[in-house]
């Protein structure tokens, strides 16, 4: 018998495009949608090769295998599907007995910086999933980086710490991809000669492929950006690795980086934002999200998200809510310093992202 890995101290499995583990048993061509794709081929449904029952009988026995070892084992899954009611099948719906962390794509991966959409997901993460934890995803290997698809060119850093704020404050598990931190730029290969994603190769010009958001982690000056010793990198470092790196942002306060690292402090100090739950607020506000996380014992902290190029007034609505409380007293605030308000109204600036004990 092949001695299971979780013997060797393996915390857990991410299992890669898991919805499409199994495909049609009577091997039944796809249907064809019509048009071709970058490659030059017939686009065609997925129905006969995606999300198939049968891959829930093998995810009940793989959680059933981890739930057997001591300790938090985890399987997290990579989960594309339509809607957010789609992933909750992925947890075992009302049984809790499938994958702990289905990954919501939805939340993350758009392209635009909308108060409204990311509302509605984080509406639909609280009540479409029996309970389970969300597990939020805003970078990955797949995708253009977050850095581009929300930023504006001009504002950049300001909505790279919107983003930040919004993942590690909500009700969810946080999953950080390598560069995200520093806000690395996607670096798209410029001629067909440097690409070595295989879409990208069949697919040039018009699929491009995926280089350009996997390209090496940055750590410091040195060359390959301290990724590697060799002379050459299978993919190139990003030409600003000399600023956009883990050892300069480190050494300033203001950085990106250590935005994340107060984030992440404030989340494991904090029991509200740790494991508190979530009162979405001020809903019908079309610039603004925002939220409270409230503890068991009864603590709030108020995160206010201007996603917007202008100052907003907010009113929240806490008494509304049925949360005590008429001072707001900043924890975090960026980009500028923001003091204290009053919690029946405040005014946030450009692209601001607040967080605030509420007292």
């Amino acid at each position: 018998a092949i001695e299971p890995e979780a013997h060797r101290g393996v915390a857990g499995f991410r299992l890669d495009a898991i919805t499409e583990l199994f495909e049609d048993r009577q091997l039944r061509d796809a249907p064809a949608l019509g048009g071709r794709n970058a490659q030059g081929d017939p686009i065609l449904s997925d129905i006969y090769t995606k999300n198939l029952p049968e891959v829930h009988d093998v995810m009940r026995r793989l959680r059933a295998m981890t739930d057997g070892y001591p300790g938090e084992r985890v399987l997290i899954g990579e989960t594309y599907v339509p809607t957010t009611a789609d992933i909750d099948a992925w947890y075992g719906g009302a049984r809790h007995d499938e994958l702990q962390l289905p990954m919501d794509t939805l939340m993350g991966l758009g392209h635009h910086l909308d108060a409204g959409t990311f509302r509605q997901r984080l509406l639909e993460s609280q009540t479409e999933l029996h309970g389970s934890q969300p597990l939020f995803v805003f970078d990955n290997h797949d995708n253009v980086r977050s850095w581009d698809r929300f930023g504006d060119g001009v504002h950049n850093a300001a909505i790279a710490r919107i983003v930040a704020a919004l993942l590690l404050t909500s009700r969810a598990t946080a999953l950080i991809y390598q560069g995200q931190e520093i806000g690395q730029h996607t670096a798209t290969p410029q001629r067909v000669e440097d690409v070595r994603d295989p879409i990208g190769i069949t697919g040039w010009p018009k699929e491009k492929g995926r280089d350009g958001e996997r390209t090496p982690m940055q750590w410091d000056t040195s060359a390959q950006a301290g990724f590697s010793s060799s002379s050459r990198t299978w993919l190139p470092v990003t030409a600003d690795y000399p600023s956009v790196n883990v050892r300069s942002e480190s050494a300033d306060p203001h950085s990106l980086l250590n935005w994340y690292r107060r984030l992440i402090a404030l989340r494991r100090d904090n029991s509200a934002l740790r494991s508190g739950r979530m009162i979405m607020l001020d809903q019908s506000n079309a610039s603004v999200l925002t939220y409270l996380r409230v503890g068991d014992d009864g603590h709030a902290v108020l995160v206010s998200l201007n996603m917007s190029a202008q100052p907003q007034e907010v009113t929240p609505g806490l008494v509304a809510a049925g949360v005590a409380g008429k001072h707001l007293h900043t924890l975090l605030s960026s980009p500028t310093k923001l003091g204290d308000a009053s919690s029946a109204r405040y005014s946030l600036p450009p692209y601001a992202a607040w967080v605030a004990l509420v007292r």
